[in-house]
Order: C-alpha cells, then sequence, then structure tokens
C-alpha cells in the first residue's frame, strides 16, 4: 500500500491533482481542506495516501493531514459509504466540524453535505460516534499561496461536480457568489461555506 507520497506538484484541477514523485507522475484525488493547504504548483509537498483498489480502477487519494486519512478510513468503513461520498464529506466540511456533529448527533447539519441524505446522517451518527475523536494535534503541510486558474469559475464548478454536486447544482452555487478577482479555490471555498450554514 502507498501511505505517503512526497513530491514537486505538476497541476492542480480539483479534486485532483498530478504529484511528480521521482519522475513518476501520480494521479492523486483530495478533498478541497487538502486543496487549501496546498503550496503553488511547482512547490514540494508531502501527502498522506490511501489507495482503493477496484475491478476497473485503482485511485489513490491523498491527505495533508494523517488525521484527515484517518477520518477518510473511518468513513469507508460506514455501509453506503464510498470513497467519493467520503472525499465530498471532507471537503463540504472541516474535519473537525464534522466530528463535532457527529457527536451531538447533529443530522441536520450532514444532510446539507452532497450525497447525504437522512438515512445516511443518521447511519453516519450511529456508526461513528464511539470511534471518533476531535484531533489533539495534526501533522499538516504548511500552507502556501495557491497559483490562480486561467478560468477560476469554470474549474470551480468543475470540482464541485468532482465532489458529488450535479451540474446544474454547482453553477447555481458559484453563480450565487461575487466571484471576481478570486482564485477556484476561494470560490470553491465560498461556496460550500455557503452550503454548510
Amino acid at each position: 500500500m502507498i501511505g505517503l507520497l512526497r513530491g514537486r506538484i505538476l497541476g492542480k484541477q480539483p479534486p485532483q491533482l498530478l504529484l511528480d514523485v521521482h519522475g513518476v507522475g501520480y494521479e492523486v484525488d483530495a478533498p478541497m481542506t487538502t486543496f487549501y493547504d496546498l503550496p503553488a504548483v511547482g512547490e514540494e509537498v508531502t501527502l498522506f495516501t490511501h489507495l482503493v483498489v477496484r475491478e476497473d480502477a485503482h485511485t489513490l487519494f491523498g491527505f495533508a493531514k494523517r488525521n484527515d486519512r484517518d477520518l477518510f478510513r473511518s468513513l469507508l468503513k460506514v455501509n453506503g459509504v464510498g470513497a467519493r461520498l467520503a472525499l465530498g464529506i471532507l471537503s463540504g466540511m472541516e474535519p473537525a466540524v464534522f466530528i463535532g456533529c457527529i457527536q451531538a448527533g447533529d443530522a441536520g447539519a450532514l444532510v446539507k453535505l452532497p450525497g447525504i441524505g437522512k438515512k445516511t446522517a443518521e447511519r453516519l451518527i450511529i456508526e461513528l460516534r464511539d470511534r471518533l475523536e476531535l484531533p489533539a494535534e495534526s501533522a499538516s503541510v504548511a500552507p502556501a499561496a495557491a497559483t490562480p486558474a486561467a478560468s477560476p469559475v469554470e474549474d470551480a464548478v468543475s470540482a464541485l461536480v468532482g465532489l458529488g454536486y450535479k451540474p446544474q447544482e454547482a453553477s447555481r452555487m458559484v453563480r450565487a457568489l461575487e466571484t471576481a478577482n478570486l482564485s477556484s479555490e476561494e470560490i470553491i471555498r465560498s461556496a460550500l461555506q455557503a452550503v454548510v450554514q
């Protein structure tokens, strides 16, 4: 299993990034919470990883913090939660907020995440309540400024679709924002925060 990658970022297209590790290019899917902490393209980064193997694909998921990867793995153990849904959960809500919702039994906040209905929210609470604790400390990548995208609005819509939102819903979420002079990461963050509020 690939547990950690350290390399240079060649490209960022949320939720996917391309990482050069000693001449090998790894395509890594990452939650938006990790994208917010990534350095600029061309800079070096360390990601904690989880490899999902299916009959039709091998998908590598990367996380800036070990605790985020642990939460992702906990989510995968919940009945009915796959890797894409777990990635959407971690993208739509900060891990500490998510754990707080689980511990408080706040299904109302969870159903605002993409792909989470009432039954799934209740299942998450029941299955994770006793397993999750708020992390005291987490190993993370030092944050740095992100490079602006050529078309931040289109990149943001594409990223939201990749996180599980329907194309029309993703477009509506982005149109509801004032996007002038914002990077795609900032637009995505604002859109996701608007949904959770």
